[in-house]
């Protein structure tokens, strides 16, 4: 009898002796592109309202902050109303305007011109 309650005792702790316990490990990786530098002029404008303006060439604006400030146009300047279409009239002076360009001192190149009236 002591050798049956023997045997009965080790069947049972025997599965739980033995027991393996299991480990999943999960690994996430990512992958991102290459880290990529883009150097650009920044854009500032100016407000004021249109002293002299010369197609393709010139605009100067008396400026609410600086007084005359004279831009050069590019060949890529266009000139905007409030709604961003382009305005085909020429400037007036006296038209109040925000310009946007770039560039500081005497190589301020205008990028678009936006007419406020």
């Amino acid at each position: 009898m002591n050798k049956s309650i023997i045997t009965v005792a080790c069947a049972l702790i025997a599965p739980v002796a033995f027991a393996q316990t299991s480990t999943t490990t999960t690994e996430q990786t990512t992958t991102s592109a290459p880290a990529t530098t883009t150097t650009t002029e920044s854009t500032t404008y100016e407000v004021g309202t249109v002293d002299t303006y010369t197609p393709g060439k010139t605009i100067v604006v008396k400026s609410e902050r600086q007084g005359p400030v004279s831009f050069a146009l590019g060949t890529a300047a266009r000139i905007v109303n409030g709604a961003g279409k382009i305005v085909t009239a020429p400037l007036r002076p006296g038209q109040k305007v925000r310009v946007y360009y770039t560039g500081t001192g005497d190589t301020r190149v205008v990028e678009h011109v936006q007419v406020e009236d």
